[in-house]
């Protein structure tokens, strides 16, 4: 449904739009419907790797190994679709490049699936301390550019105000 009102929209602005916004458009397009087929091929492989857990018996919530590989997957999925969720942005002409904000959450993400996926006993503490200060310093980006952007948010509020 997002996909066909993306497709109309594009339709509809494509007359006005700029050689390099027709451009961004096609790829954002192109590369929305490659990540969508990854997506239903991993949800598939997933459901069928837990149906085939579930089948054998070996999806024990107690057993760390099961735990950290389903969450893993898990994680990949959603964040191919955050990943596809900023580009279709993109489409719906909301943004016209994807924003720092959410290639933080992303890379936030992806470094929580590592942390989930990691087997703490055969990890080195160098490695584990790493990733923590990465998490925190994704962390205070997050903040920073929200703050920022709440903050941007309230001066073109004030703005509209005034003219009004």
């Amino acid at each position: 449904m997002a996909m066909r009102r993306a497709l109309r929209e594009t339709r509809e602005a494509w007359p006005g739009l700029s050689t390099y916004e027709r451009f961004e458009q096609v790829v954002s397009l192109v590369l929305t419907s490659l990540i969508g087929l990854v997506i239903a091929a991993a949800v598939i492989h997933l459901s069928f790797r837990i149906f085939m857990l579930v089948q054998s018996g070996l999806l024990d919530p107690a057993e760390t190994g099961v735990f950290q590989a389903v969450f893993g997957m898990v994680f990949t999925v959603l964040i191919a679709l955050e990943f596809n969720h900023s580009i279709i942005g993109v489409l719906h002409r909301r943004e016209s490049i994807v924003h720092v904000r959410t290639v933080v959450l992303i890379a936030l993400l992806a470094l929580v699936r590592k942390f989930i996926i990691l087997d703490a006993s055969k990890t080195e503490p160098l490695t584990i301390i790493g990733l923590a200060v990465a998490i925190l310093a994704l962390g205070s980006v997050h903040w920073l550019v929200r703050d920022q952007d709440r903050k941007d948010a309230a001066e073109k509020d004030q703005a509209q105000g005034t003219v009004d």
